[in-house]
């Protein structure tokens, strides 16, 4: 997959912590930053992506009661419960 770079400023303190990790893993600080900023932006986009759909949600009306919601809830814990005793 093509890359660029990108320049990134970071505490004195994540930069040490970043060398030792390098050193420890056998790998790049690059590789290793590269990898932290597309775990970041993976998991940041999916809570976005969460958000907006369910205010589309929302919107169009796609919603069940709290009480509807704890009800389905409380008979799932009811059965979990039941299979254990």
């Amino acid at each position: 997959m093509p890359s660029t770079t990108m320049t990134i400023r970071v505490s004195t303190d994540v930069k040490a912590r970043l060398e030792r990790l390098a050193e420890s893993t056998q790998r790049s600080q690059s590789w290793l930053a590269g990898e932290a900023v597309s775990a970041y932006v993976e998991r940041e986009l999916a809570i976005v992506e969460g958000i907006r759909q369910g205010m589309e949600d929302a919107c169009a009306g796609r919603t069940v009661s709290h009480e509807e919601a704890m009800a389905e809830l409380q008979a799932i814990i009811d059965a979990a419960q039941s299979g254990r005793a």
